[in-house]
């Protein structure tokens, strides 16, 4: 690594957690250099009209990765619900090894052990392959966002809906994730470097969160359990966004949830203080923290 500042560059910049960890590492950069990345160029413009570094990187297209990874020493990937992050984290980490990157910091999800739903599995062996990489890395495994009940599973006319019944499941942050991530990202790999940090800190079922919301919000909120295929007819009724590939993984994922085979997502596992120094975020707190979001929400807004 050289002498001087190590650049960091964050993918997914312009998205719902990265902001949240570029916002971090601006409040308090430490001893880093940060670089953002944007698939889009008006993104990239608006970027450096904010005064931040900021390149263009599409992970579609290889022809982006050199310019955009030259010079870099830190990285933090993240990519879309897709299965094309299979093809695009595999591109992206031989770019990175071209380019001398020192340290990978990977976004994934709750899982390990022999798991057999796709999308976790997809996300296994991307993190198999930058293990194998040679370079230092260090993996980030966050459970079920509670900012999902603002945006893919809001509430709506006094209930939101939880697709795996009342089976618990962590809860943690989005904001917690991002503080992670950003002293992972200032630290470095001689501090990081192999870890594997669990975000887990809560766990509640679905009538669990909503007695909690119903305290916070003055209102009743109530949870509807539905099932494995109620998510699919959803997905299939072209009201969200998702990759039919991408989108049966979930429904796998709610189904083994159900029995037990992924009964371990509703486990406590809290690494974030080891790596912040703080408390992690209550259910109660966030919800106390997103109340007006919440309510707009709930109202359609």
């Amino acid at each position: 690594m050289s002498s001087q500042q190590p650049t960091v560059l964050v993918i997914g910049a312009t998205g719902q957690t990265g902001r949240l960890i570029v916002a971090d590492l601006k409040r308090d950069p430490g001893n880093v250099r940060l670089r953002l990345a944007a698939h889009k160029e008006a993104d990239v413009e608006r970027l450096k009209s904010g005064d931040y570094e900021a390149v263009h990187l599409d992970l579609d297209d290889v022809k982006t990765f050199g310019p955009a990874l030259a010079g870099v020493d830190r990285l933090y990937l993240l990519t879309g619900y897709t299965v094309a992050m299979l093809h695009q984290s595999k591109t992206l980490m031989d770019a990175a090894k071209k380019a001398r990157v020192q340290h990978i910091v990977h976004q994934g999800i709750f899982g390990e052990w022999d798991c057999a739903d796709p999308h976790f599995a997809w996300h296994q062996m991307i993190e198999t392959y930058i293990k194998a990489s040679g370079l230092a890395w260090t993996h980030l495994h966050p459970n079920f966002f509670m900012e999902n009940l603002i945006g893919i599973m809001p509430i709506k006319d006094g209930a939101f809906a939880m697709y795996c019944g009342d089976r618990r499941v962590g809860w943690v942050a989005l904001k917690d994730l991002a503080a992670v991530a950003a002293a992972v990202l200032r630290d470095g790999p001689k501090r990081h470097g192999g870890q594997d940090y669990w975000l887990s800190p809560e766990v509640l079922s679905g009538p669990k969160a909503a007695t909690i919301l119903t305290d916070v919000l003055g209102q009743e909120v109530r949870c509807d359990l539905k099932g494995p295929d109620d998510f699919r007819a959803l997905y299939m009724s072209s009201t969200i966004p998702i990759e039919t590939w991408y989108a049966e993984g979930v429904v796998e994922f709610m189904r083994q949830v159900m029995d037990g085979r992924m009964g371990y997502i509703g486990t406590i596992r809290d690494d974030g203080p080891f790596v912040t120094g703080r408390p992690s975020t209550g259910f109660r707190q966030r919800a106390t923290e997103n109340r007006d979001a919440l309510l707009k929400a709930a109202s359609g807004g």
